[in-house]
């Protein structure tokens, strides 16, 4: 069940890509050049960490070993259980989600000066964020390319790699669901040309 997000004024661009696609290279970037960024994955964090708004009912729901002592949440334990138990990692969702829409709605209320860029990993995954965006930006790259980054950025093995992208769309499926694709296959100077690039293309369909 999803509480209904209202679409504010302004442009809604929704960015999404695989593990290691480059993500949040992109969103860096649209943020330096004057987008306004809302991200998901930071709002998740956010709730977990000591102190968070999520903390209480994660407590309640999973027991202490969901928690580390200082009062976050214990991320290894709670990955290893979803992993293991796929019914925990609705349970889950169901504490994160509701009070990720309602932090998403406050800023789209408050408003962004030229347009809003909003982060979600699982965009086609996870339904309920669509008829919010305007356009879709997918950032690609090949699936080879994903592991090897993952691999250098998280020290994983390979197998934890691909089993995460087990559970993530396939590449065509976001490239079907994409209305513009970064392909970040190359050096960072190649990535910030073309995210400049569409950055003025996103800046004349907002004033329109």
């Amino acid at each position: 069940m999803h509480i209904a997000l209202e679409k504010p004024q302004q442009l809604v661009v929704g960015l999404t890509g695989g593990i290691g696609s480059g993500k949040t290279a992109v969103s860096n970037r649209l943020q330096a050049l004057g987008a306004t960024v809302i991200d998901t994955d930071e709002i998740a964090h956010s709730l977990t960490k000591a102190g968070g708004l999520a903390m209480p009912d994660i407590q309640k729901a999973f027991g202490p070993e969901a928690v580390l002592p200082d009062g976050s949440m214990n991320r290894d334990h709670m990955r290893a259980l979803v992993f293991k138990e796929p019914e925990k990692r609705l349970t889950l969702e169901k504490i994160l989600h509701p009070k990720i829409r309602q932090l998403v709605q406050q800023q789209l209320d408050a408003g962004a000066p030229l347009y809003f860029v909003l982060v979600v990993p699982l965009l086609f995954e996870k339904g309920g964020w669509g008829e919010l965006m305007d356009e879709i930006i997918v950032v690609d790259c090949p699936v080879e390319q994903q592991v090897h980054r993952v691999i250098q950025r998280n020290g994983w093995p390979e197998t934890q790699v691909r089993a995460v992208m087990q559970n993530q769309a396939t590449r065509e499926t976001r490239l079907a669901g994409a209305t513009l694709v970064i392909e970040n296959n190359g050096e960072l100077v190649e990535l910030i040309e073309k995210i400049d690039f569409m950055h003025e293309k996103l800046i004349k369909k907002a004033q329109k």
